[in-house]
């Protein structure tokens, strides 16, 4: 008797075209990909990844690393490699897919980092409103007090404020041995202008050696509390004639400002701060100092007196707000009751 060989009806299995081990078409295969592949991979219905090839063949169909197509027939041999390749290519997408979230994670990562970065240039450059920078920004460069009082602010000629005032808190103490002089400080509500600059300027201006406290004969010192000599007010126009007009003084005419001796305060004009005058030109500084010193000169019982000379100085009590000339004799602009020191 001759070697049996196998059954025909056993090889006739391995020949019908269903061959679970034998390459599959693309289309075929695209919808029979292992479930490890795709299914697994978390990330799959979220990233639209390129096409990749080579030995990594997610479109080369499940395909051995080495390319070579498994034998279309065979017996055992043919089973055995079938199933190495299906083995190596289920191990593959295992491997793919996890190299799919690893580079998901990185990109995550780094979309993160852009944003916070974005964040981070967008709240400096927001920063404009007043915020402090962060610790370890650089600080944004602020104008000095000289120049703070150099420059021109708007206000309106014709504005009439709330009428309603803010002190300046704080206490600045007298620096000299003279005569002690107390005063607050009082800024309109709603005029925009810088009061903590204001308060700083008549300090500063009343206790130089060249205004009323020359040779230590007076000093000055601002409250916040308690009664004081009197109180310096920065206020609007309108507010700055109501409270002149209590005194028996019209400042409407030429939008002057007043010592109003009946009541406690000393008007400064919000217009004349922030805009000076025309006899001062563009020199805004030296012409608030001249107001501080020419109303609280009034404060102090000295009256108005002009100069006897062409081309001396104005005396700090001259009008110099309304003129610096007065008949035929041409004075010159100045701030400071003793100019000479």
């Amino acid at each position: 008797m001759g070697a049996r060989g196998p059954r025909q009806d056993y090889l006739d299995a391995f020949e019908r075209d269903d061959d679970v081990f034998a390459p599959r078409d693309p289309v075929t295969s695209a919808h029979r990909a292992p479930a490890v592949a795709l299914a697994s991979d978390p990330y799959g219905s979220v990233t639209a990844w390129p096409p990749e090839t080579g030995s990594h063949g997610l479109d080369d169909d499940d395909a051995p690393p080495t390319g070579e197509p498994a034998p279309a027939r065979g017996g055992k041999g043919r089973t055995f490699t079938g199933i190495a390749a299906a083995a190596v290519t289920t191990v593959l997408a295992v491997v793919v897919a996890g190299q799919v979230a690893d580079g998901r994670d990185d990109n995550a990562v780094q979309s993160q980092s852009a944003t916070d970065q974005a964040r981070d240039a967008r709240d400096s450059a927001t920063r404009g409103d007043g915020r402090p920078a962060p610790s370890g920004s650089p600080s944004v460069s602020t104008l000095t007090y000289e120049q703070k009082m150099d420059k021109t602010y708007a206000l309106g000629a014709a504005f009439k404020g709330s009428g309603k005032f803010d002190a300046i808190q704080g206490v600045d103490k007298a620096p000299g041995k003279g005569q002690k002089y107390t005063y607050r400080v009082d800024v309109e509500q709603g005029l925009g202008l810088d009061g903590e600059l204001f308060a700083e300027a008549v300090q500063k201006t009343l206790n130089d050696d060249r205004s009323w406290a020359h040779n230590g004969a007076r000093t000055f010192e601002r409250v916040y509390s308690g009664k004081p000599d009197f109180v310096i007010t920065l206020a609007s126009p309108g507010t700055t004639a109501v409270w002149c007009a209590k005194s028996g003084l019209d400042t409407t005419e030429d939008n002057v400002s007043c010592d109003s001796a009946a009541t406690e305060r000393v008007m400064i004009n919000a217009y004349r701060w922030a805009q000076g005058s025309q006899t001062y030109g563009d020199q805004i500084h030296a012409y608030r100092q001249m107001l501080i010193n020419h109303e609280v000169g009034h404060r102090l019982g000295y009256s108005h007196v002009t100069c006897d000379k062409n081309g001396e100085l104005a005396p700090v009590m001259q009008q110099q707000t309304k003129f610096l000339d007065h008949d035929g004799i041409h004075c010159r602009a100045n701030p400071w009751p003793y100019p000479g020191s």
